[in-house]
C-alpha cells in the first residue's frame, strides 16, 4: 500500500494507520510508543492487521468527518455502496470504558455490498501470535498481560481460528453493523454493549468538533491549518503533554534503503515550533502541558539536554533491529533511536526560544524554571565551540554545523532578553553577551561563502543546508543581504519544483532520500520574511496541494512521483505548515494595508 494512502486516527494515547482499502496496518498498544499489535505496514505477512472491505471490486473515497479525527471511507461497488466510520474512542466519565477501543461502524448506503473482515493481531511487533479465548461469547486474543476482544454486531457468523477472528456478511441499504475492538493492559478487559459503543462514537465526534472549533486561524489556508492542528493533536501524548515526532517507526526515507528510523519520541528540537503553533492556534492547555513536560523531562540531565525523550519523559531504549521485512523490503526495521546519544547543540537554542515564547505568553516564569534557563545559557557559553551532529543527526564525523551555531546564538539572545526583563537571573548576562558576539563572528567569518552567496552547511565548506533558513526564522542577526541571498541560493540550488532537499554533502549513511517536507515550508516562510510575499504565497499553495487525500503529510516526498516517504503523520511537516501559513498570512495582510 502506498504510504500516501494511509489516514490516521487516535485518542490522545495511541494512533492507528488505516489504508485506503480499509485495512488497519499500524496500531501500537497501549500507547503510541508501545510495541504494535498491527504492523502490516512493515511486514504484510508477520505484522498483523485488521482488514475490512467489500468482497467484490470497488472504488474507495475518504474524508474526515468535518472538524474531527474520525475517518469515513465510502466503498462503491457495482451492486451498492457501503460506508465505514473509524475512530479510536475518547474516554468519558459516563460509563466503565475500555482502556483503548477501536470502533468500526458500517452503514449500508445503497444496494447490497458483500463485506468481509478479519482481525489478525500479532503482539510485540509481529513476534507473537495470541492465545485465543472466548469470554461471554466474545473472542479474545490474549498475550501475557494484554487482552484484545473482537465484539461484532450484525457482522455475520464469527469464525475464530489460528489467531484470527473473521467473518463475512451482506450490508444492505439502511442496515448498520459495528465491530468494536476493546483492549486492556494489566487491567480487566471491558466488553462493551453496542449502545455504549455507538454513544461513545458520537461523543468522540462531538469532542473533536469542540476542540477544532476553538482554533483561531482564519487565513487563506484555513482548511490545511485546521487539519494540521488535528493531526498534531493526535501526536500529543495526553498523559504527559509530550509531542511525538511521528506516529510510526521505520517507514523508509528511500524505498529499499536503510534510512529507517523510530520517531515515536519527543524531540527538544520540535519544541519551539510546537509551542509557537499551540499559542498561534489558541491551544493554551496544550502549550502549558508541553512546556512543563519539557522542563520535567530535561531536569534529570540538566543542564545537558538529551536530543529526544520518551513520551513519559524517560530515556529512550537503545536502537535495535526487528526481524521484519520492512516496508517494500526497506530493511533494517529499527526501534529506539541512536541519535539520543548524539551531541546536537541547536537543541539549546530551541529550548531557550521555547522558554522565551512561554514567558511572552504568560508574562512570568517559575523561579526554578528561570534558574534552569539561565544555567542553560551558561552551558551554551561553555560548549558552543564544540563540533556536533547537527539538526539532521548525521552519523558521520561531527562538524561545526552553521545551523547549530546559529541556534547557540539564538539561545544566548533569548537569555539576554529574558534577563533584561528580569524574568531570569541576570548575573551572567555580560558573559552571555560576549559569547553571543563570539558566535556571531564565527558564523560570519567561517560559515558564509562569498562565492556561493550563502551561509553554508558547516564552517569552511561549500555545501548547502536548508536548515540555515531556521536562523532567519528564529531571528539570527545576520546582515540582511546575506540572509536574503541565502534564501535565493537555497531556492535556486536545493529546490526542485515545490520540493526542497535538506542539504548537499555526505552524512555517513548509505543511499538517497526524498525531499524534506518541512524544508519546503521553511523556504516559503523565509521568502515571505524577506519580502517576496507573492512568491511565498504561490509556493504555499503548491505545498498545500501536496497533502494526501485526507490532508496529511509524511516526513519526505519523492519529487519524481510525489510518493510519500518516511514516517507519518510527521509533526514537523505539519508544524512547519502552520508556521508558514500564519507568517505568510500576516505578511499578506501587511502588504494589503
Amino acid at each position: 500500500m502506498p504510504l500516501r494512502d494511509y489516514a490516521v486516527i487516535g485518542d490522545g494515547r495511541t494512533v492507528a494507520l488505516i489504508a485506503a482499502d480499509g485495512s488497519v496496518d499500524w496500531l501500537g498498544l497501549p500507547d503510541l510508543d508501545a510495541p504494535t499489535v498491527f504492523a502490516a505496514a512493515l511486514d504484510a505477512s508477520r505484522g498483523g492487521r485488521f482488514q475490512l472491505e467489500p468482497e467484490e471490486p470497488y472504488q474507495a473515497t475518504r474524508r474526515y468527518l468535518p472538524g474531527t479525527n474520525v475517518l469515513e471511507t465510502t466503498f462503491r461497488t457495482e451492486r451498492g455502496t457501503a460506508r465505514v466510520t473509524d475512530a479510536l474512542s475518547l474516554n468519558d466519565d459516563l460509563a466503565l470504558t475500555p482502556m483503548r477501543e477501536l470502533l468500526r461502524k458500517l452503514d449500508g448506503v445503497a444496494g447490497t455490498v458483500p463485506m468481509r473482515w478479519s482481525v489478525r493481531p500479532r503482539y510485540g511487533y509481529g513476534s507473537r501470535a495470541p492465545r485465543m479465548q472466548w469470554r461471554r461469547g466474545v473472542p479474545v486474543a490474549v498475550d501475557g498481560a494484554d487482552a484484545m476482544a473482537v465484539c461484532g454486531w450484525d457482522v455475520g457468523l464469527v469464525e475464530c481460528r489460528d489467531g484470527e477472528v473473521a467473518g463475512r456478511f451482506d450490508l444492505r441499504e439502511g442496515a448498520g453493523s459495528l465491530i468494536a475492538v476493546p483492549f486492556a493492559h494489566q487491567e480487566p478487559l471491558v466488553l462493551p454493549a453496542r449502545s455504549e459503543c455507538e454513544a461513545r462514537m458520537e461523543r468522540t465526534c462531538q469532542a473533536w468538533r469542540r476542540w477544532a472549533g476553538a482554533r483561531e486561524y482564519t487565513g487563506p489556508w484555513r482548511e490545511a491549518v485546521s487539519r494540521s492542528a488535528l493531526a498534531l493533536k493526535l501526536l500529543v501524548f495526553a498523559q504527559s503533554g509530550a509531542v511525538a515526532a511521528a506516529a510510526t517507526c521505520s517507514l523508509p526515507e528511500y524505498i529499499g534503503g536503510e534510512r529507517n528510523w523510530d520517531y515515536r519520541f519527543s524531540w527538544i528540537r520540535d519544541s519551539a515550533f510546537a509551542l509557537d503553533a499551540f499559542l498561534q492556534l489558541g491551544c493554551t492547555a496544550e502549550a502549558h502541558a508541553y512546556f512543563w513536560w519539557l522542563m520535567h523531562a530535561s531536569q534529570l540531565t540538566h543542564p545537558r539536554l538529551r536530543v529526544l525523550y520518551r513520551l513519559d519523559g524517560g530515556t529512550p531504549a537503545r536502537e535495535r533491529v526487528l526481524p521484519l521485512s520492512g516496508y517494500r523490503g526497506s530493511a533494517p526495521v529499527r526501534t529506539g533511536n541512536a541519535a539520543a546519544e548524539q551531541i546536537q547543540l541547536d537543541t539549546y537554542g530551541e529550548l531557550l526560544h521555547t522558554g522565551w515564547l512561554y514567558a511572552g505568553a504568560t508574562g512570568r516564569l517559575d523561579a526554578d524554571v528561570a534558574r534552569r534557563l539561565a544555567e542553560l545559557a551558561d552551558f551554551v557559553c561553555a560548549g558552543w565551540q564544540r563540533p556536533d551532529s547537527g539538526i539532521w543527526e548525521v552519523r558521520s564525523t561531527p562538524l561545526h554545523f552553521t545551523q547549530s551555531k546559529m541556534m547557540c546564538w539564538v539561545a544566548l539572545d533569548r537569555a539576554i532578553d529574558l534577563a533584561q526583563r528580569r524574568l531570569i537571573p541576570n548575573r551572567h548576562a555580560p558573559r552571555w553577551r560576549a559569547a553571543r558576539l563570539e558566535i556571531h563572528q564565527f558564523i560570519e567569518n567561517q560559515c558564509f561563502s562569498e562565492r556561493g552567496g550563502s551561509y553554508v552547511r558547516s564552517a569552511g565548506s561549500e555545501d548547502l543546508d536548508a536548515a540555515v533558513l531556521l536562523g532567519l526564522l528564529y531571528g539570527y542577526d545576520g546582515a540582511q543581504p546575506r540572509l536574503r541571498s541565502t534564501v535565493d541560493t537555497i531556492d535556486r540550488s536545493l529546490r526542485n519544483g515545490p520540493y526542497v532537499a535538506r542539504y548537499s554533502g555526505e552524512d555517513g549513511i548509505q543511499g538517497s532520500e526524498g525531499a524534506f517536507v518541512a524544508c519546503s515550508f521553511w523556504l516559503a516562510e523565509s521568502l515571505a520574511r524577506t519580502g517576496r510575499v507573492e512568491r511565498a504565497a504561490t509556493l504555499m499553495d503548491d505545498l498545500v496541494a501536496l497533502a494526501n487525500d485526507v490532508g496529511l503529510y509524511s516526513e519526505e516526498i519523492d519529487p519524481a512521483d510525489g510518493a510519500f516517504l518516511g514516517n507519518l503523520p510527521q509533526a514537523l511537516s505539519h508544524l512547519a505548515l502552520i508556521s508558514a501559513a500564519t507568517a505568510i498570512d500576516a505578511a499578506l495582510s501587511g502588504a494589503a494595508r
